[in-house]
């Protein structure tokens, strides 16, 4: 299914609880944004999780749902709550409690790229921004919403992984000083996200695979898993970041020489990522 807020690729036939997303990868710029932006079309694309869909869309092969973002994070961040409007961005808001996300312009309409550059030359008006959030963020999470009401309906559990990248930089000041960086990071949010079992078994499908992992540090996850991780009810949220560098050029934003072995690898880990809710019977049955 493909939509102006998102592109769904459903399985032939849903086999397990698991349902992937990736809300940051679109690339769809429209043409009226672009002319107003005080970037260039390349220095916007710094925010996006670039090829991420691409590296993740294995996932129906494996009988679990993909969903992806059409429209680029820096037109609209499906990772933040609807509310999480700018005022020094968007005329008619008012300023509210401190929000560390919108100080720093990453609120729900970014003010924003990487590195703090300002994407606009001054402010837009409440009612573009209203039409943005009806017409890609409330699709998006409506959709997400409904797959994973089909994950309890099926299998009486739903386990979400939020697919994103991370500039290699963020992870300098990551690990001991010379040691190696990790590859991944994954976010639960502390625990409060997904249960420890799931979590351990979502580790051991990268760790399994060669990929150095760490947890919540320097990303714990954001509103997605805020909003969908409800391990109480049997519904599971975990952020997974993946080092740019391992598949792409950060300067130019294009694939690397490593990007289908990449790719490969990765489809492995997918398989072993469905499999953590797959009815028992299946698992055994695919064993």
């Amino acid at each position: 299914m493909r939509t102006k807020a998102f592109h769904l690729i459903q399985p032939a036939a849903r086999a397990t609880s698991v349902v992937f997303a990736s809300p940051h990868s679109g690339r769809d710029y429209p043409g009226p944004f672009l002319r107003r932006a005080a970037l260039d079309e390349h220095e916007i694309r710094s925010s996006e999780d670039a090829f991420i869909d691409q590296l993740f869309d294995t996932a129906p092969d494996h009988g679990a749902p993909f969903l992806a973002a059409a429209a680029a994070r820096a037109y609209v961040d499906l990772n933040r709550a609807s509310e999480e409007l700018d005022p020094a961005l968007i005329e008619g808001v008012r300023r509210a409690a401190h929000n560390p996300r919108i100080a720093s312009g990453l609120g729900v309409i970014p003010r924003v790229v990487a590195n703090g550059r300002a994407i606009y030359r001054g402010k837009i008006g409440l009612d573009e921004a209203q039409a943005r959030l009806t017409g890609y963020w409330r699709p998006y999470h409506d959709m997400l919403q409904a797959l994973l009401d089909q994950s309890h309906a099926q299998f009486g559990e739903a386990i979400l992984i939020d697919c994103h990248s991370m500039p290699h930089e963020a992870l300098e000041h990551i690990g001991p000083a010379a040691g190696p960086r990790p590859d991944v990071v994954l976010g639960d949010r502390f625990g409060a996200a997904a249960a420890a079992s799931v979590m351990e078994r979502i580790e051991a499908a990268f760790t399994g695979a060669g990929l150095r992992v760490v947890r919540n540090m320097p990303f714990a996850g954001a509103y997605v898993t805020q909003h969908y991780g409800r391990p109480s009810r049997r519904q599971h949220a975990v952020q997974v970041e993946i080092d740019r560098a391992l598949y792409m050029d950060e300067r130019t934003i294009r694939p690397n020489g490593n990007f289908v072995a990449f790719r490969t690898l990765l489809d492995g880990i997918v398989a072993e990522l469905a499999a953590i809710g797959r009815p028992e019977t299946l698992r055994v049955a695919a064993e």
